[in-house]
């Protein structure tokens, strides 16, 4: 099937060839990290986990988001997720890939990621995040791969693909369940250092995930004769809609218990993040818009008439995925490490080789969901015909 990867018109040709040319600035950049270290970024000794890991914390989400359509469809028989089951598989597979690529570049050396195969160390929680991303990428390539080609040649998928779909669905909370306890089992982090971590971060992935799914949907629409349904893009939104509400349930929970305890390694953090501590508040104005943007999302989420409109859902899913990324991560990251254990103030901010790094990795993620989404369609538009 990967020769219809290779079929598409001038406008396709165009948004492949401007991918790779973000993706050659990025390479640039990242060459000179290879060689000049991570001096290049605004790491530092407070801040040893920055941008990278930011992206990777988020696409986790996006990536366990997926089993949002995998669940109902071959759990619960929901023949409207029908078309777009393979859409959230596919999806998974590009940002796992996004994710391994951010741990790379934050590694510095791509040779140190052979560590966690050398020396395998049960008992650190990176160990088992290597096994849970790599498992479920290689979990969603088989199963996605083998259920679109059954449909291509009209018949069943064949029947050892269920056990590997039913592994699947778990799995893909432990992706984000483990990564929340990467966090949260540090001690001396306080930010962290809470057990409603991982259902937060499932909260937030099951509703910018599925946003995110509902976005590519409406631009397959619009440049494909695709269509997913009606149905299907509001049954999604009523499930983002719960999502988004429990994800700011449970941050008002974070909120109430380090106020009205008077934690000092809790409130702290948060007076950095929405206030500013010592003079230092580069992060206040994107939290406060976070925040902001994902009010304003469930509002509109909500309410079923603005939901059922599909322009403005589609505002609303724009409003909700990057109100999540703030919020994931710029927010969890950058406000774990500042203040540091001392309560000092060493303020952390990306710098533009960083920038063009991840912008390098986003875009080679939208190509490997460009080459994957274009098989889909194909194979579909195949079938129909």
């Amino acid at each position: 099937m990967l020769e219809l990867a290779i079929k598409g018109s001038k406008k396709y040709y165009g948004w492949i060839a401007a991918l790779l040319a973000v993706i050659t600035a990025g390479l640039g950049c990242y060459a000179w990290q290879f060689v000049f270290g991570l001096g290049i970024t605004g790491m530092s000794r407070d801040v040893t986990w920055g941008f990278y890991i930011a992206q990777f914390t988020f696409l986790v989400g996006v990536a366990a988001g997926g089993v949002m359509v995998v669940l109902p469809y071959y759990l619960h028989d929901f023949k409207k997720f029908g078309k777009i089951t393979i859409l959230g598989e596919f999806l998974a597979i590009a940002a796992v890939s996004m994710c391994l690529m951010f741990i790379i570049a934050d590694l510095g050396q791509p040779m140190r990621a052979l560590n966690v195969i050398l020396n395998p160390t049960p008992g650190s929680m990176l160990f088992w995040d290597m096994i849970v991303l790599n498992g479920y990428l290689f979990l969603n390539i088989i199963v996605g791969w083998n259920v679109l080609e059954a449909e291509r040649n009209q018949v069943a998928p064949p029947k050892w693909v269920k056990p590997f779909i039913y592994i699947s669905i778990p799995w893909a909370f432990g992706i984000h369940t483990v990564t929340a306890w990467l966090y949260c089992g540090l001690p001396g982090r306080g930010f962290w250092l809470t057990a409603i971590l991982a259902p937060r971060f499932l909260a937030s992935a099951f509703a910018a995930g599925p946003a995110f799914l509902i976005l590519l949907t409406f631009i397959l629409r619009k440049v494909t004769k695709f269509d997913p349904g009606k149905e299907a893009i509001q049954m999604l939104a009523k499930i983002i809609t719960y999502a988004l509400i429990a994800n700011v349930f449970f941050f008002i929970c974070e909120v109430f218990v380090a106020v009205y305890s008077g934690i000092p390694e809790h409130i702290d953090h948060l007076t950095y993040l929405f206030f500013g501590l010592h003079g230092h508040g580069v992060l206040v104005p994107f939290m406060w818009t976070s925040m902001a943007l994902m009010l304003i999302a469930i509002v509109l989420l909500v309410n079923p008439k603005t939901r059922q409109d599909e322009p403005t859902l589609a505002v609303a899913c724009v409003m909700l995925f990057i109100g999540a990324w703030i919020d994931k991560g710029m927010g969890l990251i950058s406000g774990g490490f500042v203040p540091n254990p001392l309560h000092h103030v060493n303020e952390y901010v990306p710098t533009i080789p960083e920038l063009v790094i991840t912008l390098g990795i986003w875009c080679a993620g939208f190509l490997v969901l460009t080459i994957l989404y274009k098989i889909v369609v194909s194979v579909k538009e195949e079938v129909a015909a």
